[in-house]
């Protein structure tokens, strides 16, 4: 007996320069002779004026191509969808993130198969990878079960395009996920173990909770058997301190303990809120102490926010903000936009007018920014705040300051004013990430309110104890600030001599961003390569659509480690090298507007 062949396995790849002639071809089939949706074309193929800035995933059978899905994200600036209706018509189109599912098409023969279903989870993971918030898709009216089964609804516009009816559809990126996963999770798992999967995101997302950095501690190993690890990994994908904390901290750590493993801790805190109301100049009744500034965002953020309240974040700007405020409480966020042709700097008159123009119930500004690196200076902010509407609050997160000077603190102005709170975490600056120390400042009423609120011995006794510490030596911490600079500038050197097409963006903090050239790797490409060397990087594409997929962020290590970051990055460039020709745009050659699966 002939033994049976084992099943090919249905590939979901990027597309490769060859699979281009058979997408258009594809397409012209489908769109034109199938469904009337175009005149037949003399050459048999289909070309539109998005083709080579449109990116196209394929599913494929070894050499069989049996599908693909073509998506349009919002960083080229136009839609398929723009040919038919205004942006008065679809404003959503303007609010940033939005990435569209335009042509998504099967053979035929494969029509009864995976193909289709798993091309719109595709599209989906790839647009989630890339920091996408909303997917917008013109569906044919006689499908629009399958799209409303997979999370997909009708925004009220139809479109008619040939012989064929469309209705435009949308769905939240987070929604559509969550949706992907609980409804069709096991058929989902079945599905894996017969895909060869080959983006450059996982198959399945990750828990639902704030994507941190950190891959580095799983290296290392999270159950803390093989500590020794520590020795071997850069991590630089979390931005810990790579100087150690003042000597007056590991002093007082070792002294005892014991005693300080067993011993509880000051109930609220009171002789670190001591020693950062007189190191600060601020009442002692305006601080409030946490364990890490993300216990205080949930705190302060779960206190004063509903679903029905109105939230400005920067974008670019720290995920947890995001997390909180939409996954975690539901508030209505909206995102102000930075640049990067403008250095990602805040604009103060367009901000202004944002926080004019809506009745924001919060208004978080991260500064200096990250994951920008950017530094907004007080009397900008001071400016700001003074003419925005008097029922608006300002969050202030100044957990980088120290890298570029502790007198531009907004922490003075919160003090007394009702709509100001001002966030220092002392993790980043002052070596203290493993411990947990933050605090806030805020007006007196605003400050009882949140201690309150807080749950006894919320910081421990080791980070009570070091925080203390540090703050009494200023000295240690404005040297390693220094040269913390000093390294970064040599690191940002060291990187852009590697390859000149990448940009390197410095920022005035304890880290750097890189942004990949278009026809280079994608940031999760060499992120994964970085790590076959032990280097961890961090992917920013998640974050935000702003970084198209391209950017990475690097904290600055030590000399040696910094020297491992630049040697991983080298290496990776060359393993990632292109060995096909990019794809080219094709010559326009008759018009294939956006369409769906002819199933």
């Amino acid at each position: 007996m002939t033994p049976t062949a084992p099943a090919v396995r249905l590939q979901l790849r990027p597309a490769l320069p060859e699979d281009l002639d058979w997408i258009h071809e594809l397409r012209h089939r489908v769109y034109a002779g199938e469904l009337g949706q175009h005149a037949p074309q003399p050459g048999g193929r289909l070309h539109d004026a998005l083709d080579g800035d449109n990116v196209y995933l394929v599913a494929a059978h070894g050499r069989n191509r049996v599908g693909f899905v073509s998506l349009t994200p919002p960083w080229l600036g136009r839609y398929g969808l723009d040919k038919y209706l205004t942006r008065d018509q679809l404003p959503m189109l303007d609010e940033g993130g939005v990435f569209e599912v335009r042509i998504l098409t099967v053979e035929p023969r494969a029509r009864s198969g995976a193909a289709a279903a798993l091309l719109m989870y595709a599209a989906l993971r790839w647009i989630a990878s890339r920091g996408g918030r909303r997917v917008v898709a013109m569906g044919r009216t006689e499908l629009l079960g399958m799209y409303m089964a997979a999370g997909l609804r009708p925004v009220g516009r139809t479109v008619r395009s040939g012989a064929v009816t469309f209705e435009v559809l949308s769905g939240e990126v987070s929604a559509l996920t969550r949706a992907a996963t609980t409804r069709y999770g096991t058929a989902l798992a079945r599905l894996r173990a017969q895909v060869d999967w080959r983006l450059d995101t996982d198959f399945a997302p990750g828990p639902d909770g704030c994507e941190h950095g950190g891959a580095s501690f799983t290296a290392i190993g999270t159950d803390f058997r093989t500590l020794h690890r520590r020795h071997e990994v850069v991590a630089a994908d979390v931005l810990d301190a790579w100087f150690p904390p003042a000597p007056g901290v590991r002093a007082v750590l070792a002294e005892d303990p014991g005693w300080i493993a067993r011993t509880s801790p000051p109930t609220g805190a009171e002789g670190l809120r001591s020693e950062i109301a007189r190191v600060r100049g601020l009442p002692e009744d305006t601080v409030v102490t946490g364990a890490g500034s993300s216990d205080l965002i949930f705190r302060a953020f779960g206190r004063w926010l509903t679903p029905s309240s109105r939230v400005l974040l920067l974008d670019p700007g720290y995920g947890e903000y995001a997390h909180v405020t939409e996954k975690v409480i539901g508030c209505r966020v909206d995102r102000f936009r930075l640049h990067r042709q403008d250095g990602w700097r805040i604009d103060p008159a367009l901000l202004a007018a944002a926080v004019a123009s809506a009745p924001y119930d919060l208004v978080v500004v991260v500064n200096p920014n990250n994951p920008t690196g950017r530094h907004a200076p007080a009397a900008v902010l001071r400016a700001l705040i003074a003419a925005a509407p008097a029922r608006t609050r300002w969050w202030i997160d100044e957990a980088y300051l120290g890298y570029v000077d502790l007198t531009e603190s907004l922490a003075p102005l919160a003090a007394s004013h009702p709509r100001v709170v001002v966030c220092t975490s002392l993790s980043k600056m002052y070596a203290l990430s493993g411990v947990r120390a933050a605090y806030l400042v805020a007006e007196p009423a605003t400050a009882a309110e949140l201690r309150r609120w807080t749950p006894p011995w919320t910081v421990g006794l080791p980070a009570q104890l070091a925080a203390v510490a540090a703050l009494r030596d200023p000295a240690h911490y404005a040297e390693s600030w220094r040269v913390t600079h000093s390294l970064r500038h040599q690191l940002a050197l060291a990187l852009g001599a590697v390859d000149a097409r990448a940009a390197i963006e410095e920022g005035v903090a304890n880290f750097l961003n890189v942004t990949l050239p278009p026809s280079g790797p994608s940031a999760a490409q060499l992120v994964h390569e970085c790590r076959r060397h032990d280097v961890y990087l961090r992917d920013l594409s998640p974050l935000s659509p702003q970084y198209e997929g391209r950017t990475v962020r690097i904290a600055v290590r030590g000399a040696a480690e910094n020297a491992r970051i630049v040697a991983a990055y080298a290496a990776a460039l060359e393993t990632l090298r292109p060995t096909r020709p990019a794809l080219v745009p094709a010559p326009p050659h008759g018009e294939a507007p956006a369409g769906e699966s002819a199933r």
